[in-house]
């Protein structure tokens, strides 16, 4: 397997990989033109071809038959040419010491405090294809990349989780808050976002803390959770270093987790080495390794050993990799690997 850019010739295996996916993939719709301009707009940007407030980093995770079975993305940054809202969940404390009464109270703040951020989004994995780590190196493979050009990114990412809504896009969270202001269902609402008509939300959306005990129990449940689907994902990235800091998205309440570039454990932990070809035995750990290339990259997970400066992969890989003895590498090893090298 490896994670590469995204090809405009891509596009018919890429649009039936999003349909796949549902109400739940609103970042990548499954409509020809939208994606086929996503799609020439990623080749543009891996051949930095535009600015950091419009680049948009598309990957898919292709197999050695090079089948399509995954798709993930990271963007330069967010609210730059469109704003960014959120909300932070706050806390009011109301007193009366004549009735001996002391409420704390959350609250929602509408703000745009991620404004200039870069992204991880769009990522979906073929579900017969959930097994054997793949996940893990679509996910990852962006954070490595991340590692290796860090220039292009600011200095936090974060990552915005689904929150919960059921097979037919209906939303407990937006039942209860945006419906009220915008008289739409949650499916439209979240579809004009993505589309990039966000005006709408600054000009309905009251500027007023919300208060969470006026929301049914039901949307009050749902603040910052996940939905079921999300839950690998954010598995992944908390074991990365990503915490939920008190941001949920506006439409579902699902969690918005964020990082410092620097303490992210693949950016921190990654190593440059020189590639050699051999045999590594059958202990070798699993690293997740990338060629250092931009508009050619390639990212992989294999067995390896590292042997001083220099790591040791199969021909296989090597060729996964486009590279020849000698060439650089980014190489991290894999969480569980490096757990495992630690207690040796």
């Amino acid at each position: 397997m490896i994670v590469r850019p995204v090809q405009v010739t891509d596009l018919p295996v890429l649009l039936a990989l999003v349909r796949q996916a549902g109400r739940g993939l609103s970042s990548l719709p499954a409509n020809e033109e939208r994606l086929s301009h996503r799609l020439r707009w990623a080749k543009r940007t891996f051949a930095q071809q535009v600015e950091r407030a419009d680049a948009d980093y598309l990957f898919v995770l292709e197999d050695d038959e090079q089948q399509v079975i995954g798709v993930s993305a990271l963007t330069g940054a967010v609210g730059l040419r469109e704003p960014w809202y959120n909300y932070r969940v706050g806390l009011t404390v109301n007193s009366s010491a004549d009735l001996g009464i002391r409420r704390h109270i959350p609250t929602l703040f509408l703000n745009n405090e991620m404004t200039g951020q870069s992204e991880l989004c769009s990522l979906f994995l073929r579900p017969d294809q959930r097994l054997g780590g793949h996940g893990r190196l679509l996910s990852l493979g962006r954070l490595l990349f991340v590692a290796e050009f860090p220039h292009l990114f600011s200095d936090k990412l974060i990552a915005e989780l689904r929150g919960s809504a059921d097979e037919q896009g209906c939303s407990p969270f937006w039942d209860s808050v945006g419906r009220h202001f915008f008289k739409m269902d949650f499916s439209h609402a979240d579809h004009l976002s993505w589309l990039g008509n966000k005006s709408f939300i600054a000009e309905l959306m009251p500027r007023q803390p919300l208060y969470t005990c006026l929301l049914t129990e039901q949307a009050q449940a749902v603040i910052g959770k996940p939905h079921a689907n999300s839950e690998p994902a954010l598995k992944i990235l908390s074991a990365e270093g990503f915490a939920h800091q008190g941001y949920i998205d506006i439409f579902d309440a699902g969690p918005v987790i964020e990082a410092p570039v620097p303490d992210i454990r693949t950016v921190r932990d990654s190593q440059l080495l020189a590639l050699t070809i051999g045999t590594p035995d059958d202990e070798a750990p699993m690293w997740l390794i990338h060629n250092r290339r931009l508009e050619n990259c390639r990212i992989t997970t294999a067995p390896a050993r590292q042997v001083g400066d220099s790591l040791m992969v199969d021909r296989l890989t090597a060729k996964r990799l486009q590279l020849q003895p000698g060439d650089s590498v980014r190489g991290v090893l894999l969480l569980n690997q490096q757990a495992r090298a630690v207690a040796a």
